[in-house]
């Protein structure tokens, strides 16, 4: 599986970076998690408008999923020889109608409907291309999944957005790279069922026994080096902050 980071800015877009984007490929299949604020113009740095296979929606709040209203308008609007077909968008149940409310007026009732093929998200296991999934429920004040890909043998965890879970730890279990959101600073922020801080993506990395630590979706208001550092200090592998543009062979 090749891994590209799109946007990893938590919250809202930085200087540096969009909000939560990645790229996953494999036998030439593209599978999108997230598409938040700034991510489709930044997608189109690494693939076409067109050359996406299917998207996963961790949960609905704007930095995870807003872009999908830009693209929206690409797919239904396409210049180049018409609609383009429904791509499947896993999502949690009621995307539909939060992407159409944010988008505002559209031309009819089920134009979302026409470009994309909404699945709703429920914890379980199924494929989508190549990747045999596994989506777990995760601790946000609204619906959001984490999710397990696997293919060939390794295995890629995207945690979305979470506090501390019992779900992330199943999702991340021997993981080759868990892609791990690292938003509040230890000592600063302690609201329950929200976030993780970087000491406590470190204790679930090390406790998953994963093969790799990747910190993302860290606000541009938290200190990125105090998270790496309290997240090295829980967990023994490898560990580093996600950057715009980086790729990961998983």
């Amino acid at each position: 599986m090749k891994l590209t980071v799109v946007g990893c800015s938590g919250s809202f877009p930085s200087t540096e970076s969009a909000c939560s984007s990645y790229l996953v490929e494999a036998d030439g299949f593209r599978l999108l998690l997230d598409m938040g604020n700034g991510a489709l113009g930044e997608l189109q740095r690494h693939i076409g408008l067109y050359d996406l296979d299917a998207v996963f929606l961790s949960h609905l709040h704007a930095d995870h999923c807003i872009d999908m209203t830009a693209y929206f308008v690409t797919r239904y609007y396409r210049h180049d020889g018409g609609m383009a077909p429904a791509l499947p968008v896993y999502a949690p149940e009621g995307a539909e109608e939060r992407l159409t409310t944010a988008h505002g007026a559209t031309p009819t009732p089920d134009s979302m409907s026409r470009v994309f093929d909404f699945r709703a998200l429920k914890s379980g296991s199924f494929d989508i291309g190549p990747f045999t999934v596994r989506t777990e429920q995760v601790r946000h004040p609204v619906e959001t999944y984490g999710i397990r890909l696997e293919h060939g043998g390794r295995t890629l965890t995207y945690s979305g957005d979470t506090g501390p879970c019992e779900a992330l730890h199943e999702l991340a279990a021997g993981a080759d790279l868990l892609l791990c959101e690292a938003s509040f600073l230890d000592g600063k922020e302690d609201i329950p069922d929200l976030h993780l801080n970087g000491r406590e993506a470190g204790e679930h990395a090390a406790r998953a026994d994963v093969g790799r630590l990747v910190l993302t979706h860290i606000p541009p208001w938290t200190d990125e080096e105090q998270n790496l550092a309290d997240a090295r200090a829980a967990y023994p592998g490898p560990a580093e902050v996600a950057r715009r543009g980086a790729v990961y062979e998983v």
